[in-house]
């Protein structure tokens, strides 16, 4: 597990930047955290990172918002919005087609979802953010040894 405190957006952005830079070729992150505690914040500075271009649509209303990005297709899904797991059979969410999920509220699709690989806690902590990253395959420990090992975290307050 790594654990960081982010005072500012600038922060989430170096650790969305940060996340991409060393993610795996396939990848389910899940964000978690209360409304407002930057899942969408870091979601868009990774997909920034990614390369994607033009407007980085929060995924409210949509419920997923696809994005292409080397390698494949990055899903960013925010599930605050559904009733239960099988709503997501309406949403076209085919296993193979994204390389990258990003899925806020996961806990609302739980059993409809892919396995995890990465979960990522946010939680506000006075004027910042306090992030915990958490391995949950093997795939994630060893893109957490990544992140810790490449500098990408550098600056950041790291516990």
């Amino acid at each position: 597990m790594i654990e960081l405190f982010l005072p500012d957006a600038a922060a989430t952005d170096q650790l969305g930047q940060a996340l991409a830079a060393t993610r795996p070729a396939l990848a389910v992150v899940h964000l978690q955290g209360d409304l407002g505690a930057g899942k969408s914040t870091l979601a868009r500075a990774l997909l920034r990172a990614l390369g994607v271009q033009g407007a980085i649509r929060s995924p409210t209303y949509t419920l997923v918002e696809r994005y292409p990005v080397a390698g494949g297709e990055a899903w960013h899904l925010d599930l605050y919005r559904i009733g239960d797991a099988g709503e997501l059979d309406f949403l076209g969410l085919d296993d193979a087609a994204a390389t990258l999920w990003l899925v806020e509220w996961p806990e609302r699709g739980r059993g409809g979802l892919p396995p995890t690989d990465l979960s990522v806690a946010l939680a506000m902590e006075g004027t910042g953010r306090r992030a915990r990253l958490a391995a949950a395959s093997e795939a994630g420990r060893q893109w957490l040894q990544r992140l810790a090992h490449t500098g990408h975290l550098q600056g950041l307050s790291v516990s």
